[in-house]
Order: structure tokens, then sequence, then C-alpha cells
């Protein structure tokens, strides 16, 4: 099966990298911001739309939480992309020559290292991808980019050096969304269910909400709050736990979390990734 998969940003990007290793032979396609992204699934431009939702080294994606629940879409997957930055310059520059590095200002600030080594003025650009495109454009070999190998390919850079980031566990996780949900099997291993909910505002709403997914032994991977409609009374969480809403054990946690929840609603069932599973295998 083959078909389009939208992401935020322009071609190069990590997103971009997502897309291709977690949907090979799949066109991609680039979007100004992630509603664009999500109204091309929508609209039926894209089937799938590739949503980062949380890094290694940064955290949560700003405003991805409160998107997720207001797109209409559904979570049919997940990925998880290794960030693996290069120094990226135009032919025939050398490393000796450089004197700016562009990029967003979360990459520079995950090479902080290599910018020092070399004595490398940070310039921050909106993205990593768009950084190559601009160095490309230039064709100047004091300026650098830091993006992807892919971004290189693409905007006809060479690579002067490979995984400058300063860690080597850069690690971005992304919701692969949908128009429509899949139907999946709860007998199937390895499946976790996204969702959010609101508590009621009365004390320990949220202790005892969750206080079913202890007692029920349901792994909960992922729990984040924020508030709705600017109202510090209003908080909605977005969830990622293990298993399959009908299971016995997740069941039995949702019953009681919907008891002493306001609203609860399920996101989306769908496999671990391979990446989850064998982090779970080493620890």
């Amino acid at each position: 099966m083959t078909g389009i998969i939208a992401f935020q940003g322009r071609p190069g990007a990590y997103s971009d990298l997502a897309c291709r290793n977690a949907y090979p032979g799949w066109t991609t396609l680039p979007c100004d911001t992630f509603q664009a992204a999500m109204e091309a699934v929508r609209t039926g431009a894209a089937e799938l739309a590739m949503m980062p939702t949380e890094n290694s080294l940064a955290g949560r994606v700003p405003d991805m939480h409160i998107l997720l629940p207001e797109s209409g879409l559904f979570v049919v997957g997940e990925a998880f992309q290794r960030v693996e930055h290069c120094l990226l310059a135009p032919k025939g520059a050398t490393i000796a020559g450089l004197k700016r590095a562009h990029s967003h200002a979360v990459a520079l600030g995950q090479v902080r290292t290599i910018l020092r080594e070399l004595n490398l003025k940070a310039v921050v650009e909106a993205d990593t991808a768009g950084s190559a495109e601009l160095v490309a454009g230039w064709n100047n070999p004091e300026d650098c980019a830091i993006a992807s190998e892919l971004a290189a390919e693409l905007f006809g850079l060479e690579v002067l050096r490979r995984n400058v980031e300063d860690a080597a566990h850069n690690t971005t996780r992304f919701y692969v969304m949908a128009r429509n949900a899949r139907t999946i099997s709860p007998d199937q291993a390895g499946l976790m269910t996204s969702f959010v909910f609101r508590v009621r505002n009365v004390p320990a709403a949220l202790y005892k909400a969750l206080g079913g997914f202890a007692t029920n032994g349901v792994n909960m991977t992922k729990l984040e709050s924020y508030m709705m409609g600017g109202h510090f009374s209003a908080t909605q969480f977005l969830c990622d736990v293990e298993g399959h809403p009908e299971q016995p054990a997740l069941r039995r946690a949702l019953e009681e979390l919907q008891f002493f929840s306001r609203e609860t609603r399920i996101l989306g069932v769908y496999p671990a990734d391979a990446f989850r599973r064998e982090q779970g295998a080493g620890d």
C-alpha cells in the first residue's frame, strides 16, 4: 500500500525523514503548519499525517496536545525518529572556512559543542530543512546549515560532518493521524491507547481518576496537563497507556476514570512502534 502522508516543514525536515522511514514508497506532502498538515488529511489531500508530539531533549511539542483532540482525526500509529544533525555546506566549502551556522533554535541548542569547537556564529532560522535551502541558495562557503542528511541530498549540499548533536539519544516521537480510527483486535499484543480526559473540580479528583490504572496494572507512558479555554479550573489531560480499551485491565481502569472525570475521549488504538519495544527490552 502506498499513498500520501503530510507533515509540517520543508522537504528534508526530520518529520519528512520520519515519514519516509515509517512509510517507504509513500509520497510526502510538506505543509507550512501543523494545522495545514491535519487539514490535508481532513480534505483527502493526504491519507495520513505525521505529527511530532515529544522529543527526548526538548520535551513536548508546543500546541500539539491542544491541536490533536480538536483535529477530528484519530491516532492510528506512532513513529520514533532519531535526530542526527549534520553540518551541511555548499560544494567546495571547508570546515576551516565556515563562519556561520544556520538552523532552527532548538537544533542550534542541541549542537553547542560543535559550534564552540568551530567558533561558529549561530543564526536562527525557521526550521532545519529551510536553513539548508537558504544555504544552498546563498552558495557562500562561509555559511553552513545544521540539518538532516536528507536535506543535503534534496538541496545539493555536502555533508562536512555527521552526528554533530551533543546527545546521542536525541529522538522525536510522532503520532500518525488518519481520518478514521483503525479497528484492532484486543487479542493483538503490543498495543497503545491514546485518550484525553477532564477531571471533575473536586479534591483529589486526579488521584482518584488515575488510581484505577495502578490497581489494574496498566502502564501509563504519557500524561500531560493543560488548561482549557484559559480557565485555571478547567484542566484537560492527554494520556498514552499500554493495552486495548477492551482488554479487561484497561477496561476497568477506564471505567474508574470515567466515574471521576467529566469527559473521556479515545483518540486511537494502535500498535506500539518497534523502537518502544526495543527500548523496553534493553531496560
